[in-house]
């Protein structure tokens, strides 16, 4: 996954590279929003906040953006947080500690009522207004704002060296989508040099989109193959301190739907185009099937490249013990214990405890913690049962999944719930901590 900016050039001169250090370094502040309700992906968010879902096996969502921060070679970084904020916060000061006697940090700001504001985030603006006293006292002239819930790889320092090279008051991270994608984005209508003419935040009309389309002379510019005529933002923008600080004073509250559509009026908004892999992990199907995709043979995403490493809390696990099993397409985290199934295209997380099972297209997320002993009251154990038949589903953490069990996702099934599940878009959800007895059938 590569941004459209080369990311590094053998031919630059030392005090070039320097300089690029530098931005990349002491001028950036990053703001990463993770206070969203996350309502569209329940039940795993009915305990904790959106960017505290697992993911992949092991890690977090917001294990993401900061890595990728880290990675673009900028640690002074604050996670916004408001709902079920609870195991974020743990994550994160569990995970992201630096050295003492350098300048990095990744500090939580939490939603909190002041004597000069008693209301809770109204919006993504309105959560960074909140903070302001601390942007002012920060180092550095940019601002960069993420979201929490996005899977991608990119390098933020090319978006500065495309923001210093248009000399530009804002920046925004884009990418080419399609007429169904771009009712649930911000549309962007640029010129022929990449600057921001319009903003319009889901436009999920004919009349809304009118106007909208980009010219493919424009994307092949930017090595972007043609068929995909709109230009959606990926919610990255890049702010000028001064520029940010200036247009907070005002009541606006969120970025998508009022900041960005009046910033392109008054202040030069330049496009920093992306041609790589990025998903907006916003619902269970867009969630579960980001998980499908890393199991592709040729994977158009992955966690494997030694130069840009994602990172999580070290839990320092066993390696997982397999006994009469057979794997197909699958990811294996550590500490699993696995005994005569059959698993094929799954996710199988931390310490996850499988006995005689058939798991198909599936995303097993695991256990916080070894189970010394059964389970009094005769709960089934943590982990799925001998005989249980697990397919198209996701299982939160915790899970205790009973003998001879049928739980398997339908497309076209109406949603519906149930003690412990629920059935969206096809696709079953076993909810964190739930107790599925012997025999239960969910399909």
């Amino acid at each position: 996954m590569r941004a459209l900016v080369p990311e590094g050039n053998t031919g630059t001169t030392e005090n070039t590279k320097m300089q690029e250090r530098r931005a990349r370094t002491d001028d950036v502040t990053v703001l990463i929003l993770g206070g969203g309700r996350g309502s569209r992906l329940e039940p795993l968010t009915g305990s904790r906040s959106k960017p505290a879902v697992p993911l992949a096996g092991k890690y977090r969502l917001i294990d993401i953006p900061i890595s990728n921060a880290i990675n673009s070679g900028m640690s002074r970084i604050y996670v916004l947080t408001q709902f079920n904020s609870h195991s974020l916060h743990r994550h994160i000061a569990n995970t992201y500690r630096f050295d003492a006697f350098s300048n990095s940090y990744v500090q939580i700001l939490a939603a909190q009522q002041t004597p000069g504001d008693e209301s809770w985030f109204q919006g993504t603006a309105d959560a960074v207004r909140q903070y302001t006293d601390i942007l002012k006292e920060t180092a550095g002239d940019l601002v960069l704002i993420l979201s929490g819930d996005h899977l991608y790889r990119m390098n933020y320092s090319a978006l500065v060296r495309e923001h210093r090279k248009a000399m530009a008051d804002i920046t925004l991270g884009v990418l080419p989508c399609s007429q169904r994608e771009i009712a649930d984005f911000g549309a962007v209508r640029v010129d022929s040099c990449g600057e921001v003419l319009e903003f319009r935040e889901k436009p999920c009309t004919p009349e809304a989109r009118a106007g909208m389309e980009v010219a493919p002379s424009l994307l092949e510019t930017h090595g972007i193959p043609s068929g995909q005529p709109y230009i959606a933002s990926m919610g990255i923008y890049l702010f000028d301190k001064r520029v940010l600080l200036d247009l907070l004073d005002s009541e606006d509250i969120d970025f998508g739907k009022h900041i960005m559509p009046r910033a392109v009026e008054t202040r030069k908004v330049q496009a920093g185009f992306f041609n790589g892999y990025w998903r907006d992990i916003g619902t269970i199907r867009a969630f579960f099937e980001s998980h499908m995709d890393l199991l592709e043979d040729d994977p158009p995403f992955c966690f494997y490249d030694p130069e840009w490493p994602f990172f999580t809390h070290p839990r320092f696990l066993p390696g997982a013990r397999l006994t009469q099993t057979r794997f197909e397409r699958c990811s294996l985290a550590e500490g699993c214990r696995i005994e005569s199934s059959q698993i094929r295209h799954s996710v199988v997380g931390v310490r996850t405890i499988i006995h005689r099972a058939k798991i198909e297209r599936a995303l097993l997320m695991g256990a916080d913690a070894y189970e010394q002993e059964l389970s009094a009251g005769g709960r089934p154990p943590i982990g799925i049962g001998a005989g249980s038949e697990i397919r198209n589903a996701i299982v939160d953490k915790n899970a205790r999944i009973g003998k001879g069990c049928r739980i398997v996702g339908v497309d076209g099934r109406e949603d519906a719930e149930g003690e412990g599940w629920a059935l969206r878009d096809g696709i079953v959800v076993i909810a964190k901590n739930a107790t599925i007895p012997d025999g239960t059938v969910i399909q």
